[in-house]
């Protein structure tokens, strides 16, 4: 089975990369929407352009969708850039949206392909500490709910800061996975890449919500 794995670099993405790989499949190409405006309900804004660092490391190409976020033109652009693809479909780490899902399907049944979303409706808790477990390095890189503070801002999810993290979302109320946009990701090495990504950056924080600048 060919497929292209929608991927923003975060962890979410990094599963459904993994699991393409683990059924034995092949990733023909990481395709990556590039949002240039301030905001997106479809698709992650911070560190995406590192997914190309990743497709080095395992040896796969990379595709950039530029978009401004705006429906309906974010799908069509990412339609126009598989639709040359020889591919039987592509993978996406959907796992609650119903939003992204359904619009991801609507758009391979135009292109005459399969959506995958092996994450669908996981538990949040048993994908994030699952991950963890099996060696994927989860940077954290934007925060924008309460309790999530200033430190979390670059930091590498360990065993120990995962207990933390789901301390906080029952005391705070937020999903322990991000998946209602609580926080945002960068995985920087795991069990799909040949080589660690080495990492610096600057945190931003305004004291309410903040982002990790890359460098």
């Amino acid at each position: 089975m060919r497929v292209a794995v929608l991927s923003s670099g975060g962890k979410d993405s990094a599963a459904a990369w993994w699991w393409a790989m683990c059924k034995g499949w092949s990733v023909e190409a990481l395709v990556t929407v590039i949002v240039t405006g301030e905001d997106s309900p479809m698709f992650q804004l911070p560190s995406t352009h590192l997914v190309e660092r990743q497709a080095m490391s395992a040896n796969i190409q990379w595709i950039e969708v530029r978009t401004t976020g705006e429906p309906p033109h974010d799908i069509t652009a990412l339609e126009e850039a598989l639709r040359p693809l020889e591919i039987d479909g592509f993978v996406s780490g959907a796992l609650r949206s119903d939003y992204q899902k359904s619009r991801l399907e609507r758009m391979a049944e135009r292109l005459g392909v399969r959506s995958w979303t092996p994450l669908w409706h996981q538990s949040g808790h048993e994908h994030l500490k699952g991950m963890i477990e099996h060696g994927f390095e989860i940077m954290i890189t934007g925060v924008s709910a309460e309790g999530l503070t200033e430190k979390w801002l670059g930091h590498v999810v360990t065993p120990a800061s995962f207990e933390e993290l789901v301390m906080l979302a029952e005391k705070h109320r937020f999903h322990v996975e991000g998946e209602g946009g609580e926080y945002e990701t960068l995985v920087i090495g795991g069990p799909h890449l040949s080589e660690r990504l080495s990492v610096t950056g600057t945190a931003h924080w305004d004291g309410v919500r903040g982002h990790y600048e890359v460098h």
